[in-house]
């Protein structure tokens, strides 16, 4: 079993409060967890309002499910022009 834990910096340049930045992220969010068998949540700079750090965490048997599942997961969050991803990082545990 591979734990995999992949973190998305990203800016959301029409955000011009929390409240606006927020609705973005639940929109993109909620999109997420339907669409793949992940979990998400934003893990940093809460209070920065057009900055944010999502974490996305998914388990599999091996890593090479998870590589395309995340790969997936990266296209569809490129897919919203409100948001521009900005550094990527994968974990394997």
């Amino acid at each position: 079993m591979i734990i995999g834990l992949l973190t998305v910096e990203a800016i959301i340049y029409d955000a011009h409060s929390l409240k606006e930045k927020r609705a973005v992220l639940q929109r993109i969010t909620t999109r997420l967890k339907q669409k793949y068998n992940i979990s998400v949540s934003e893990v940093d700079f809460q209070d920065t309002w057009q900055h944010t750090k999502i974490a996305i965490a998914a388990v599999a048997s091996s890593k090479m499910p998870l590589e395309k599942e995340f790969d997936y997961v990266l296209k569809f969050i490129d897919s919203f022009p409100e948001m521009e991803r900005t550094l990527t990082d994968i974990e394997w545990l």
